[in-house]
């Protein structure tokens, strides 16, 4: 086996519980959703985002096919959010709704790109070397910051809803709905320009990590949650394995260190 990281590894068994999760279903698991229904296409879409999670996420974590599994699993990704993404913006670029979708699937993206720089082998870094190079890395990094800015916004957006979901023994529930939203806006902004991003990344992944244990495992144990829910829990944990891969790829860094933007490191490298 080939571990690189605990991010890595836990991630990696999530993407096999995703696709097991998936191929028992027989339908699009939350990551996925929205997606085409309605058509004969739809089911074999949804098989084959359940295989590509399952063998990408066992391809991961062996050395001779952790290269080509986070390869597939980085184009694979790329195409979902480009297909199915990024059209959704059209419908309403004004609204954080149209965001969210395509900032669940930027986040795994973003992590799948971590792992695709580990792991590159020399195939990859002759023939895709920008995308292999820390200048990849960078891009990676900055594309979990700008994916976790529309979860902060959503806050404020559904204060009200927020404020709910805050656990009962906790005083001032609006409060703490504002304060994890703008959390998430300015862990996103901290990535994207460089200023403290390892500890931004790790604040991230552990407030979405807090808001499983906290909010959905006291919901599961105290009553029964309806198929969204369980959708809700399980992208919560996803996105959770996604920031922690992300945070992992800032070893090294000191935690409060300021870096270059990536517009600046992309302007030198031209």
């Amino acid at each position: 086996m080939r571990i690189a990281s605990p991010g890595h590894a836990v991630f990696a068994a999530t993407m096999i519980g995703v696709g097991i999760l998936g191929l028992m279903k027989g339908d699009f698991t939350a990551e996925w959703q929205p997606a085409l229904k309605g058509v004969p296409e739809s089911q074999v879409l949804a098989h084959l985002c359940a295989f590509t999670s399952l063998a990408c996420g066992v391809g991961l974590l062996w050395r001779r096919t952790a290269a080509p599994a986070a390869r597939v699993l980085l184009a694979y990704l790329l195409l979902w959010l480009l297909l199915f993404r990024v059209p959704g913006l059209f419908h309403g670029l004004t609204k954080v709704d149209a965001y969210w979708p395509l900032s669940q699937t930027a986040a795994l993206l973003a992590a799948a790109w971590v792992l695709y720089v580990w792991f590159a082998d020399d195939w990859d870094k002759q023939r895709l070397s920008s995308a292999t190079s820390n200048k990849g890395l960078r891009i990676a990094r900055a594309l979990y910051g700008a994916a976790i800015i529309p979860f902060g916004l959503a806050h404020f957006q559904y204060v009200e809803h927020t404020a709910s979901m805050v656990p009962s023994w906790l005083p001032a529930h609006v409060a703490w709905a504002y304060f994890t939203g703008a959390a998430f806006i300015a862990a996103g902004v901290a990535v994207l320009i460089g200023v403290c991003a390892r500890l931004a990344t790790a604040l991230s992944a552990s407030q979405m990590g807090l808001f499983l244990v906290l909010v959905w495992v006291p919901a599961a144990a105290t009553r029964s949650l309806n198929s969204f829910q369980w959708g809700e829990v399980l992208s919560t944990w996803v996105l959770t394995t996604a920031g922690w891969v992300v945070t992992d790829s800032y070893r090294g860094i000191p935690w409060l260190a300021m870096d270059r933007p990536l517009a600046l490191t992309l302007r030198q490298t031209r």
